[in-house]
């Protein structure tokens, strides 16, 4: 089944799977990380009808697979002990965007590292140009996505979870794509960098806010705030000081997504 045939469960499955797998290197791909439980719905893009292809250009990293309906572009986050990516979320000066507008100088660096070879992988993986395409990432990768997706303008669109802000206003109004935009409760680094007030960065898209119960909300600044105490309250009573640095981890966006129902809420767990 093509993935604009799925749910929004599906797609959100399928995509947060991608952005958590694209962590492993080529030979560890199919070889599920913490947390995962199931890799089928990704197994349908394995050699069919080419291999993914992985890009690492100077530590910046991403992933193009496909089948014979849709091409999926992973870009990878923040590994901690990697300098490159450390060195591009610090970099915080704005720089001119192409299209308009300005965007973080730092993510606009890793961009530049993989978007050649990206396009190089996507000519072979959609020679027609008949396929659907798809990006999403999470964290550094997020901010990757979205300024690749800018660049192919995605027919089925774009995924980010734990995504920083990326640009400003005037950046953010030539987005012409599907656009969703995953947060899990305390997440800090959507949060960064600073807005201060929107004039210097901004978010966009459709946000999904999953709350502390794992569920989809309608993210008002009440939720928002009632929701984050009861989180962080939830975290130190199982003695885990930061709850924002937790709520960050891909497998937990993830493991919320998988488990639940079409109208975003959460399903009884086996064994619950």
């Amino acid at each position: 089944m093509a993935v604009s045939d799925l749910s929004i469960k599906d797609k959100g499955i399928i995509l947060s799977l991608f952005a958590t797998q694209c962590y492993q290197l080529p030979e560890n791909l199919f070889e599920a990380k913490e947390g995962i439980d199931d890799l089928s719905p990704l197994k349908k893009f394995l050699n069919k009808p080419l291999p993914p292809t992985y890009i690492d250009v100077d530590g910046a990293q991403a992933y193009v697979m496909s089948d014979k309906d849709d091409v999926l572009i992973a870009c990878r986050g923040t590994e901690p002990t990697a300098l490159n990516d450390v060195k591009a979320d610090l970099n915080t000066f704005r720089m001119l965007h192409p299209e308009g507008g300005k965007v973080h100088q730092g993510f606009y660096g890793e961009y530049e590292k993989v978007m050649p070879d990206i396009k190089k992988a996507l000519a072979k993986h959609n020679k027609k140009e008949t396929k659907k395409v798809w990006v999403c990432g999470h964290s550094l990768g997020g901010a990757m996505a979205v300024l690749v997706a800018m660049d192919l303008k995605p027919s089925g669109g774009l995924y980010t979870f734990g995504q920083p802000r990326v640009g400003n206003v005037a950046f953010l109004k030539l987005i012409d794509f599907p656009y969703f935009r995953y947060v899990n409760n305390n997440d800090v680094v959507p949060s960064v960098p600073p807005a201060i007030g929107g004039l210097w960065y901004k978010h966009d898209g459709k946000l999904r806010y999953i709350n502390t119960y794992g569920n989809i909300r309608k993210a008002t600044p009440w939720q928002r705030f009632k929701d984050g105490w009861r989180g962080r309250w939830a975290a130190l009573k199982e003695f885990k000081f930061i709850d924002g640095v937790a709520d960050h981890g891909m497998n937990y966006y993830y493991q919320h997504i998988n488990n639940m129902d079409d109208n975003g809420e959460q399903q009884e767990r086996n064994g619950a």
